[in-house]
Formats: structure tokens, C-alpha cells, sequence
């Protein structure tokens, strides 16, 4: 069983983007970015340094297998964590628009037909480490 005061690094794989995000135990969110696919070991790398990163959980879904063999490889004593990924996306959009709301001109669009401005990948993150750690406390 994992610890619940480790420091988390959330991973939305993708083809194109990633999306990243890094938590501690106490839940605090320490970063969150949109990554191109090049950027994404390098930049763990130096998240795991910077936060002495204990666990990568990442989502089952899109390229996880090519990409938990890629982190397996760059990271070989990170353990990965798979956490079910479904409807993240769609959580992820409502979170955007709890973190960043909207201006007056965007309330005026009904909620459920806003699109957030920019790629989410790195909310979708975040939602894979509450997702876990969700899972960690109730087992």
C-alpha cells in the first residue's frame, strides 16, 4: 500500500501532449503544465529532483502502455500507478472553469457548452492523483 503523505506526480498521457502535475501529501498542488510528448521525460526528471517525487500515477486509457514502458525505462525505481481515467476529460473542463472562472461575456454561454480556452491535460492530472489517492485512503 502506498503512503498518503508521498509527493505525487500526475501523468495524462497523450500522442501529441501530456499533461503533468505534481502534489504532496497533503494534498497541496506544487505544479501543472501542458507538455509537448518531447518535453515530458526531461521534465520529470527535473520535477522528481525538484520535488522528490515518490510515485508516478497515470491514466489507463490513451497510449498508457507505450508510455508506462517509456517511464519504466527513463525511471526504473519510480513505481507507476494506473488509475482509471474515464470521463477525466469532461471533469477536468468543470474543474478549469472552478480554478479560472468565467468572465462576464463567457457566463453569458450556457456552462455545459464553454470549451476552456486552452489544452486541460495537466487538470486531468490533478484529477488522476485525487482519483488515487481517493483509492489509497478508502482501501
Amino acid at each position: 500500500m502506498a503512503d498518503q503523505n508521498e509527493t505525487i506526480l500526475g501523468f495524462d498521457p497523450g500522442k501529441d501532449k501530456c499533461g503533468v502535475a505534481v502534489m504532496d501529501g497533503s494534498r497541496a498542488l506544487l505544479y501543472h503544465q501542458v507538455l509537448l510528448t518531447a518535453e515530458v521525460i526531461p521534465q520529470i526528471s527535473d520535477l522528481s529532483q525538484q520535488y522528490s517525487v515518490s510515485r508516478v500515477v497515470m491514466g489507463d486509457q490513451t497510449t498508457a502502455k507505450q508510455w508506462n514502458q517509456k517511464l519504466t525505462t527513463a525511471f526504473p525505481d519510480l513505481p507507476i500507478s494506473l488509475v482509471d481515467e474515464r470521463y477525466s476529460s469532461l471533469e477536468a473542463r468543470d474543474r478549469y472553469w472552478q480554478m479560472y472562472p468565467a468572465n462576464f461575456l463567457t457566463k453569458l454561454i450556457p456552462k455545459g457548452m464553454r470549451q476552456p480556452p486552452r489544452p486541460i491535460d495537466d487538470l486531468v492530472a490533478i484529477i488522476l492523483i485525487e482519483r488515487y489517492l481517493k483509492l489509497i485512503i478508502n482501501n
